[in-house]
């Protein structure tokens, strides 16, 4: 191109956006020093120093388990409580985010204990004391890590001092937690049949358990009938069936249906009695060729009837009797429900209602092997340590053969509880535990009214909890380990009654505030009974509380106890798993000390699965880790791919899921980076009123307003992927693809000092003010780094995007018979447009520029357009129109006549007087040259 070429000689004419704003985020190495950046200006405690006085909102953040690096679960939920956090704080509350890890408990214990399992050494042979240094320090150091990670992700909060329950303060406040238990006479100790886990040697809570498929050796057993009123019956066998041959040798009754059918069969000269709906598959299990039916009558009847244990005579010599009971139904088995009050909960509460809880045998230990007082069976494992049925199992199994009373045997595959953390199968056993009554004080009653209080999102989560605590039993709190809060009570040893001195228990507490709780292993009895009780008439109770208690009792350790919260909290924000963990335990803790549920409102999200919809787990090779994705996308992507999924269900996350998720940044990426480009050089001088600017600045003026609205209402109302997609289609449509398209022209072509052109600028101005606000809480570092680029001097003076508020929309924005207009000539440009694509297509025209439409216009239209005829070329961006009235709206496309402007590249005849450019430009150029 030479010197003289009319292009050269125009270029610096035309006033391009520049910004130093880079198209491409580069969020990878641009995060990190921004994180940096935030550390060094300590932008957390700004940020609350600021909101000082403001109103409060609280956010509670349910303590992660601090035992292992963050996983995607971890950074839907931390990403989620950021943008709550940070969007409050921009509206205008003091809303403080303390993070917290649970760090008690039985995975951390279990997984140090593997530590000393590898050296040969059993747990029972470490000293409590050393055994709970490990774990402290294992816990800390986990604590430590996700800090860190949480913190890439772009969470603000008070990393540097986290609420943990293993603080000393807090051990504290968690063992006066359970005092008040004690004080209201809802802590009792009882024997009742808990999840036991054989490997773990501890009872585990319903949330620490997870069903998967199990095969179980199953058993048809001939209990012989001594004793009943049915003529038919007498020489009979009463048939159960039943999925755990070893709790046969814990038998104590069996229990059948008043209303079930039942029948006496007859064969081989032996009769056996069972439910008629399931003789056939009796028959077929046990290879019965042909029977005679002898007699059928009611469940009813059965009332007084009294068999033999299978094993009598081999010290299982006790009557046992028949019990009525509405559990028992005639869908599968054999009509008949043996029953081991040792180790099922219906067969508990049977047999105590009718008998009482003192010949309920122990014959199961610890560990899973039969006890030495055990006939037949003593010293056998029921299950292995590797979560394998045992010998035991098989013993039964042996001895029932040759007592000639196993019927029939064969094997199922069906869901059955296992232990979260070994994986191993669960049993029922009947054990001395801690209890809190669901139905002393009413707790149960108050627990549904408090979940009715409460605001549920989504709204399903309310029937979910609400049946959960009207059907679940007594609340177990004890576990028998070593790493955790004890249950720290004095117990007499003659009358069983707990030490309920205050004095005593405040004495416990304080203790462990100054101390933490290992002071229970390290100090005399007689620091915490003081001089008022002998210790030989005590016993110390050693068992740990249930780390769901830790964490339930975080509303009095956090919320109660820091200065800068306060309880209840607005919003717990956890998994949809939590309904039967920290929302159900909380409540209950809170409920049965205080009257009232932790929280205002509860929100819930799903899981995070694969891109296939898979569960992601390590055998299926299927995991995505949050620090590797940000180390190839950046926290922002993760971010925004948060924000725009469902995350109230299960979400999905692969690569093609990232994609798309990025194309939808780049959108909101170059929106900004256009209106940084636009703003360059921008000064306060230069800002007009915005009463008197031009129809189409005062439509966005009024998007604005409009969206800044439904900005607030959506946070309010939780609703974050409509704001996040409000956001994003406020940049793609309603900026890029509509107001920045027509206004290119006017930026780069016109005046800088022409009302119109300053006018457009002041709006961007507004635009962008309000825009970074609104992004900052889910674009937390792009927000930041388009906010560190904005024009000096134009915006309030804050070194980060998060020391601001969203910004206060004016009223006299609000313009919705303007909007109406426009959107009758939005509907105009559209069919302008859609005239034009075909010339382009089939390259009759090149650009817009090329095309002359004629427009016709009915009536409706036509007064749509009034006061802007000289406008419709750049609303169309053509070079010009034609407008006609009268008739049907239609649009017909000629070729522009004229030349081409070297500066704007509009079509115009004007062109060819005016060395190559149009009317405007050339006053433009004439007057920039002269001035």
């Amino acid at each position: 191109m030479s010197d003289t070429d009319p292009k050269d000689k125009y270029k610096d004419t035309v006033f391009l956006p520049k910004t130093d704003f880079p198209m491409r985020g580069g969020l990878p190495q641009k995060e990190p020093e921004i994180l940096n950046a935030w550390s060094e200006q300590n932008l957390y405690a700004k940020i609350r120093e600021k909101s000082e006085g403001k109103p409060k909102w609280i956010l509670h953040d349910g303590p992660a388990y601090a035992n292992g690096n963050i996983h995607m679960g971890h950074a839907l939920n931390k990403i989620l409580k950021d943008v709550v956090v940070k969007s409050y704080t921009m509206l205008g509350y003091d809303a403080p985010y303390v993070p917290g890890s649970d760090c008690h408990g039985l995975p951390i214990e279990w997984k140090v204990e593997e530590q000393y399992r590898e050296k040969g050494q059993s747990k029972d042979d470490i000293d409590p004391l050393e055994l709970r240094a490990e774990c402290r320090a294992f816990a800390q150091s986990w604590s430590d890590a996700q800090g860190e990670q949480t913190q890439r992700l772009g969470v603000l909060g008070r990393w540097d001092n986290p609420y943990m329950t293993m603080a000393h303060k807090s051990e504290g406040i968690i063992a006066r937690e359970i005092h008040k238990f004690v004080k209201n006479g809802s802590l009792y100790k009882g024997a009742k049949p808990v999840m036991w886990s054989v490997v773990e040697q501890t009872a585990l809570a319903e949330a620490e358990v997870e069903y998967k498929e199990h095969k179980s050796i199953t058993i048809w057993v001939r209990f012989p009938v001594l004793e009943t009123e049915i003529e038919a019956l007498k020489g009979a066998d009463v048939v159960i069936w039943t999925t755990t041959p070893w709790t046969i040798p814990s038998n104590k009754a069996l229990a059948y249906g008043e209303n079930i059918e039942y029948g006496v069969y007859a064969f081989d000269g032996q009769k056996i009695v069972l439910a008629t709906s399931l003789a056939e598959s009796v028959k077929e299990a046990a290879d019965i060729e042909g029977w005679e039916l002898l007699e059928t009558f009611k469940g009813d009847a059965l009332k007084g009837t009294i068999c033999a244990h299978p094993l009598n005579g081999q010290g299982y010599d006790e009557h046992r009797p028949l019990l009525a009971a509405d559990f028992v139904t005639d869908d599968a088995g054999t009509g008949f429900v043996h029953m081991a009050p040792s180790h099922g909960e219906d067969d508990y509460f049977l047999y105590l209602e009718h008998f009482g809880a003192s010949d309920i045998p122990d014959n199961v230990a610890d560990n899973g092997v039969f006890r030495d007082h055990v006939p037949l069976f003593a010293g056998l494992e029921v299950y292995t340590q590797k979560g394998e049925l045992g010998g035991g199992n098989f013993a039964v199994l042996k001895a029932l053969k040759e007592a000639d009373k196993l019927l029939a045997k064969g094997s199922q595959r069906h869901e059955y509880p296992h232990s979260w953390r070994s994986g191993a199968p669960l049993i029922y056993r009947t054990t001395p535990q801690w209890f809190i009554s669901m139905n002393e004080n009413g707790l149960r009653e108050k627990a549904l009214e408090e979940i009715a209080a409460t605001q549920w999102i989504p709204a399903k989560g309310e029937a979910r909890i609400t049946s959960m605590i009207k059907n679940r039993p007594d609340w177990c709190i004890s576990r028998q380990r070593v790493w955790g809060v004890p249950i720290a009570l004095f117990v007499h040893k003659e009358t069983d009654e707990i030490l309920n001195d205050e004095a005593v228990l405040d004495r416990i507490a304080d203790i462990f505030e100054q101390e933490g709780a290992d002071a229970w292993w390290q100090r005399p009895a007689s620091d915490f009974l003081g001089n008022a009780y002998n210790p030989e008439d005590y016993e110390q109770i050693f068992d740990t509380a249930d780390v769901w208690f830790d964490s339930a009792s975080t509303h009095a350790l956090v919320l109660e106890a820091e200065p800068e919260l306060q309880s209840p909290a607005n919003l717990y924000l956890e998994g949809s798993d939590q309904h039967r963990g920290w929302f159900h335990s909380s409540l209950l803790e809170s409920v049965g000390t205080r009257g009232h549920a932790p929280y205002k409102s509860v929100l819930t999200h799903g899981f995070v699965l694969d891109e296939k919809g898979y569960k992601m787990s390590k055998s299926r090779g299927n995991v995505v880790d949050p620090m590797k994705m940000m180390e190839q996308y950046g926290a922002d992507i993760l971010r925004l791919w948060v924000m725009t999924s469902d995350f109230t269900e299960d979400i999905r996350i692969g690569k093609d899921t990232l994609k798309n998720t990025g194309d939808l940044y780049r959108r909101i990426r170059n929106t900004l980076r256009f209106l940084l480009g636009a703003l360059d050089g921008f000064t306060q001088d230069e800002m007009v009123d915005l009463n008197d600017a031009p129809e189409l600045e005062q439509l966005v003026l009024h998007q604005l307003f409009e969206t800044d609205k439904a900005v607030r209402e959506h946070i309010k109302n939780y609703e974050f992927t409509k704001l996040t997609k409000l956001l994003h289609d406020f940049c793609n449509e309603n900026l890029s693809a509509f107001y920045f398209d027509i206004r290119k022209d006017r930026l780069y072509c016109d005046d800088p000092e022409s009302f119109e052109r300053r006018a457009t600028r002041t709006v961007m101005a507004k635009i962008f003010e309000c825009l970074t606000a609104w992004l900052a809480p889910i674009l937390a570092f792009t927000a930041e780094e388009a906010w560190s680029h904005r024009p000096a001097n134009i915006f309030e003076d804050t070194s980060s995007v998060h020391l601001r508020e969203f910004p206060a929309v004016p009223e006299a924005w609000h313009n919705p018979a303007l909007a109406g207009k426009w959107f009758a000539i939005r509907t105009l440009r559209e069919q302008v447009t859609a005239a034009i694509e075909p010339l382009r297509a089939d390259k009759t025209i090149g650009s817009s520029l090329e095309a002359f439409p004629i427009v016709t216009l009915d009536d409706n239209m036509a007064k749509a357009i009034e006061g802007l005829e000289d406008q419709l070329a750049d609303i169309f961006i053509t070079s010009d129109v034609k407008i006609e009235k009268g008739g049907e709206t239609s649009v017909a496309i000629q070729k522009t006549p004229g030349e081409k402007c070297v500066r704007c590249w509009k079509v115009l005849p004007e062109v060819a007087n005016n060395d190559q450019i149009c009317n405007r430009c050339a006053a433009v150029v004439k007057y920039r040259i002269a001035a």
